[in-house]
């Protein structure tokens, strides 16, 4: 008995020896009591974090450990700051720029680090500035709120080859100048190239132009990032009494899109998927099918989706083509009078008139039908709010007589003679893409401040946490960790970005804390100027940039590169 209680006394002293020999853990931060979801679609788990240097050096419970400074999320959610791949936030310079704005406060970002962005993945829609490695010097020059991906700009790259003689396909001597530059921008730091098919110039180009240039992209590890060609029955441009039938459809884009992965081997992504106009709902489901058969079959191909049912271009909803309004070879500047008058001057041409309102119908469809047009400005404001067929009901005329009146009466300097938006998508279509585990959230808008008017889409302030909100707990469409992990991991895989997306030991502190309870969207298309809700702490490389539910304007972000 002596010597088994001897031998236990013996190992007592030894474990507290060297319990007391071990050093007590020291970080810059501590986050503690927090409910910890780590990214990649699991439950969560309560530890604690320890940040130090920027990165993260310890999960766990961490007894006894101490900090400069220690956070209590007393149950509130830790996850990783959330990554979006398709960002304009870096969309010109000087006033009302990008990250390269001469205001710090801008370039701080704050309606994006708001709504818990970390990281942002810019020049998108295949433009560019030039040379990439400028934009690199400038953005770690002067600090930048986000951390940054740069992509080169396809349509930037077309025109520096092909000068102002863009509206036709590449010739095969251009093909080879153009891959050239492609590759110059990769070694300068370019992570990929980014395309925008339905835009000038990028629409004049072939399917083969673009494949001859991701080509490119596997050496470097690069990604193409895609806006296609047409999002819904038809292209954005298309007007079928002055282009023909037989438009590009969505599901034609998505095939090109799938057909470039799979002749070059890049790692692509069909960007802000969506089903576009009321005659062509439910189309998601053919979307999606054509893009995991081809994933199936092992094409490399993603997509990413911003969680609003209607798109940029239909917050500028114009019904009345502009064949219609304009003097014969007159461009955008032509004076304001103009508008109506020319109008007048059609509909007293009967051929016209029938070729005018056709056109008016077929744009009324793509914005998703009379009832999903939405006016915000009008000479009449009891009319702001109301939709196209709620007036149409009030002036006792179909919806296409009422856009034409709308025109003929209303502000003289608009186009279409109010400013309109358009709800051009279905809830059952946002939801099924959204529920595919191949999609990652994105935005779609850029640094937005109050001075940049009311135009401003709301998913510049709320996309990532209306995913949450929204999606996830108020319709139950998908998990809490799937919205998470649509939002963290799965974009940081998508742009192989090995130390983020994920709460994990030595990767790089981008951390959002939020509250369950309260995280919401506050944005809306009357007011959007409204930063989310519910994000009490954000940290960029280990530094707060959203300090108990207040910005405060810091600039750690990084430029990453391969």
């Amino acid at each position: 008995m002596k010597t088994r209680m001897g031998a236990t006394a013996s190992l007592l002293a030894a474990f507290l020896s060297v319990t007391a020999a071990q050093p007590i853990q020291r970080f810059d931060v501590l986050i503690k009591n927090g409910r910890v979801m780590d990214g990649t679609g699991n439950p969560w788990f309560p530890a604690a974090i320890g940040i130090q240097n920027g990165r993260i050096a310890a999960i766990g419970q961490l007894a006894g450990a101490q900090a400069a400074r220690v956070i209590d999320a007393g149950g509130q959610f830790v996850v990783p700051g959330f990554i979006d791949i398709h960002s304009h936030a870096d969309d010109g310079s000087g006033p009302r720029g990008g990250l390269r704005d001469a205001d710090p406060i801008r370039r701080s970002a704050p309606n994006l680090v708001s709504q818990g962005i970390t990281t942002v993945v810019v020049n998108q829609d295949g433009r560019s500035p030039w040379p990439v490695a400028d934009q690199r010097a400038q953005l770690e020059k002067t600090g930048i709120g986000t951390n940054a991906m740069l992509l080169v700009g396809h349509g930037t790259v077309r025109r520096r080859v092909m000068g102002d003689d863009v509206q036709r396909p590449a010739r095969a001597d251009e093909m080879v100048k153009m891959r050239a530059l492609v590759r110059e921008q990769l070694q300068q730091g370019a992570v990929g190239m980014s395309a925008g098919l339905e835009y000038e110039p990028g629409r004049w180009s072939t399917t083969e132009e673009v494949v001859e240039l991701v080509r490119e992209l596997p050496a470097f590890n690069g990604i193409y990032i895609s806006h296609e060609r047409s999002e819904g029955s038809d292209p954005l441009w298309y007007v079928p009494s002055q282009d023909g039938p037989n438009a590009i459809s969505l599901l034609d884009a998505v095939r090109e899109t799938i057909e470039i992965g799979e002749k070059t081997g890049a790692r692509v992504v069909a960007s802000h998927l969506k089903a576009k106009g009321e005659h062509y709902w439910g189309s998601s489901a053919a979307a999606i099918s054509l893009i995991q058969r081809a994933r199936d079959r092992g094409v490399d191909v993603w997509a990413d989706q911003y969680p609003y049912p209607t798109s940029g271009t239909d917050g500028s909803t114009v019904l009345i083509p502009a064949w219609a309004t304009r003097p014969p070879g007159a461009n955008a500047n032509q004076p304001r009078t103009n508008r109506a008058d020319m109008l007048r001057r059609v509909l007293g041409d009967p051929p016209s008139a029938k070729l005018v309102r056709s056109d008016i119908a077929h744009e009324i469809r793509r914005r998703g039908g009379a009832g999903n047009v939405t006016v915000y400005e009008y000479t009449d404001k009891s009319l702001y709010g109301k939709s196209l067929a709620e007036i149409a009901r009030l002036w006792k005329l179909d919806p296409v007589e009422t856009a034409i009146k709308i025109q003929l009466e209303g502000l003289t300097e608009r186009n279409g003679g109010a400013r309109m938006r358009g709800f051009s998508m279905a809830e059952f279509d946002m939801e099924n893409i959204a529920k595919q585990p191949w999609v990652a959230t994105s935005t779609d808008g850029g640094i937005a401040m109050p001075a940049d008017g009311p135009s401003t889409h709301a998913r510049f302030y709320g996309s990532f946490t209306r995913k949450i909100r929204h999606y996830a707990l108020d319709r139950g469409a998908i998990s809490l960790e799937h919205a998470i992990r649509a939002s963290t991991s799965l974009p940081a895989r998508i742009m192989d970005l090995k130390d983020r997306g994920q709460i994990r030991e030595g990767f790089a502190a981008d951390i959002v804390i939020f509250d369950l309870a309260t995280i919401r969207d506050k944005a809306t298309f009357f007011e959007p100027h409204q930063h989310s809700e519910g994000i009490d702490y954000v940290f960029i490389n280990g530094t707060a940039v959203v300090d108990a539910g207040q910005l405060t304007h810091a600039t750690p972000g990084k430029v990453l590169v391969r």
